[in-house]
């Protein structure tokens, strides 16, 4: 299994990036939206946590911009009935990983069905097949989070607030990460949400 690819960003595009390692090997990644936004310039050194996939006809690759976003993306492909990769990917690309995790613990189907490829019938699956799961995982430890405590995270609550102000939830997760990334890890819920209503 390969855990991580550290090399060259040869190219990037919105769903893939192509890495050269120092062997001189080319991998090709495929990405979600949300590693896409997170990448350096071309040509940059990069590092992508990854989760190889094999299928009866195919082989694939798959990269995250952090090990918890790689970590939710595998339980995703391998816990869930009636989910793959791409699905899984097409999830994450739409919103950020702590934005999926708060709605499977709160049980907010509603907005699990905006996903692109999750009707309301896989959504209800999603959260009886992931409530459980979901606060014992590494990831959760490792983004800070306390089990069964997703929706207290910086991020989280700026997205609630935005909502709460009339903004779309892709709308808001899309401008929260923006903020925290520009403010880094140790910004307020506060801050996020002044920053991401300023532009």
């Amino acid at each position: 299994m390969i855990a991580a690819i550290k090399g060259k960003l040869v190219r990037s595009t919105p769903v893939l990036a192509i890495v050269e390692t120092a062997g001189g090997l080319f991998y090709e990644v495929e990405i979600p939206v949300t590693t896409a936004e997170r990448l350096p310039k071309n040509g940059s050194e990069v590092m992508l946590y990854t989760l190889d996939v094999y299928r009866e006809d195919s082989q694939s690759l798959y990269g995250f911009a952090t090990a918890a976003d790689r970590d939710f993306f595998k339980i995703l492909v391998e816990k869930v009935t009636g989910i793959g990769p791409k699905t899984a990917l097409n999830m994450m690309s739409r919103m950020s990983v702590s934005t999926l995790r708060d709605a499977v613990a709160s049980g907010d189907v509603a907005m699990l069905s905006k996903c692109p490829g999750i009707g309301k019938k896989t959504a209800e699956r999603l959260v009886l097949e992931l409530k459980g799961t979901l606060s014992g995982t590494a990831s959760a430890v490792s983004s800070g989070a306390q089990p069964g405590a997703f929706a207290a995270s910086p991020a989280g609550d700026a997205v609630a607030a935005l909502v709460a102000l009339g903004m779309k939830i892709q709308d808001a997760d899309k401008a929260v990460r923006a903020s925290a990334a520009k403010l880094g890890e140790d910004a307020t819920t506060e801050q996020i949400v002044k920053l991401a209503l300023s532009k």
